[in-house]
């Protein structure tokens, strides 16, 4: 009898998860199709918006002056846009070397460690400052910057956006088979997930750097964003409390450097997923209740991406009881779902599911070299499943921040004059007593606005 009902007890929840992926994966792609086609935008790049650049730098030494670099070099008329370098509990000298590079260094000591503690005390310093700015843009210490940055995020201000995602690439996508996932992971889901979802007019996800926000919706506001992913708590926050949905700017990029190791990208997961899984327990109810009440989609869109890492747990149970009713001598349960497709048809879902992200490859133009990275992105992927557990055990705290230490010393001239594998296989460097000046993209005159 006890068997009997483990039974059917297993085939339920095998049923459970199995619609439940197949429901969610199905919303995913739907949403992706929107990223297929890259729509033509009316842009107005005439200079009026002022803004204040922050970098949030620990112990950045050797990278924050190609960092600094690109910034200075932006085209964007020098007079609206100052730099500002937050040396948050630096022990080395990245704020002798920013200092030295001509950022405004505001030095921060404290135990409360971690980007989002360091943002928001940066922010209550700039308030008290008399220096008016229309948006606040967001880096990290070892990105460089597409010249054409502050031009993009200038066009999407005046359009009325108050919360924008530049465009996070890679600028060492060849160092390990660690970094080639990530500038695969990233160019495919910069096309078939955040510009299809800004294509389907729902919210962005902000992504810690390339960020543009208001100016005065951070001073009226508030950040309160201090978890372990700060961009992600603060795009929750802004969509519950506000009805502020982000916009994306594709052209506006931002290229950062990628852990090399595995055990870096192991650790800095890790963060993520301890983070997501938090905020989606704070948030993702929330989300839904008011999406009911306002009879608005963008909220409980919001919700599902917070589901996330609940479905990637979802998948891996039901692998594993998969396997163990392969391995049972008899049947564990019966899947409801394989009544109605056989096991060919479940492997041709699998193998269009792998090959699908190709197309985000494709569309963007991506480097040849990235097809026979994706080859290593089974494994990428399949270790998503023990961090996403490992994330859960850890959600609870908060402030066990890891630092992920950068070493990729790349100019953006490298990057923005020849963007070839040679230029970015190399350590493109310069040192302070030579600098030659990074090419400054042409951009073309917007069409007039009707």
């Amino acid at each position: 009898m006890f068997e009997g009902w483990l039974f059917y007890i297993l085939t339920t929840v095998v049923t459970i998860s199995e619609v439940i992926i197949f429901v969610f994966l199905f919303y995913y792609y739907f949403i992706s199709v929107a990223g297929w086609w890259k729509h033509s935008e009316e842009k107005d790049y005439n200079p009026v918006k002022k803004f204040a650049l922050i970098t949030a730098a620990h112990n950045e030494e050797e990278v924050i002056r190609y960092h600094l670099d690109s910034l200075k070099k932006l085209s964007y008329p020098k007079e609206l846009y100052d730099i500002y370098v937050i040396a948050d509990n630096c022990t080395d000298n990245t704020a002798a070397i920013a200092s030295i590079e001509g950022a405004k260094v505001f030095e921060r000591t404290s135990e409360k460690k971690g980007k989002g503690f360091a943002l928001e005390w940066m922010f209550e310093q700039l308030f008290s400052m008399e220096a008016e700015y229309d948006a606040i843009c967001l880096f990290d210490a070892d990105n460089v910057v597409s010249s054409n940055f502050l031009l993009e995020m200038n066009s999407k201000l005046k359009q009325g956006y108050r919360s924008i995602q530049g465009y996070l690439d890679t600028k060492n996508p060849n160092d390990s088979w660690v970094t080639a996932c990530y500038a695969t992971a990233y160019w495919s889901m910069n096309r078939m997930w955040q510009l299809a979802r800004y294509n389907r007019g729902l919210s962005n996800a902000l992504g810690g750097t390339g960020v543009c926000l208001d100016y005065s919706l951070i001073k009226e506001h508030g950040w309160g964003a201090t978890c372990l992913t700060e961009d992600l708590e603060f795009t929750m926050k802004l969509m519950l409390k506000n009805g502020i949905k982000t916009a994306w700017a594709h052209d506006a990029k931002v290229y950062d450097e990628k852990p090399v190791y595995f055990s870096q990208t192991w650790r800095q997961r890790s963060r993520w997923l301890q983070g997501h899984w938090d905020v989606a327990f704070r948030y993702m109810m929330p989300l839904i209740r008011k999406g009911i009440q306002e009879k608005a989609w963008y909220p409980i869109d919001g919700a599902i991406y917070l589901f996330q890492p609940v479905l990637v747990t979802t998948m891996l149970v039901n692998i594993l009881l998969g396997f163990a009713n392969a391995l049972s001598p008899t049947p564990l349960y019966t899947s409801l779902l394989a009544e109605f497709f056989t096991s060919p048809v479940w492997l041709m879902f699998g193998i269009l599911g792998y090959l699908y992200p190709m197309l985000g490859l494709f569309l963007e133009k991506a480097p040849k070299r990235a097809y026979f990275y994706y080859i290593t992105y089974i494994f990428y992927g399949i270790t998503w499943f023990p961090v996403t557990i490992y994330g859960l055990i850890k959600q609870g705290n908060q402030s066990e921040w890891a630092h992920t230490k950068h070493h990729r010393g790349i100019s953006i001239k490298a990057i923005e004059e020849d963007n070839s594998e040679e230029a970015l296989a190399a350590d493109v460097v310069f040192s302070a007593n030579n600098k030659e000046p990074a090419q400054v993209l042409q951009v073309h005159s917007p069409k007039p606005l009707k």
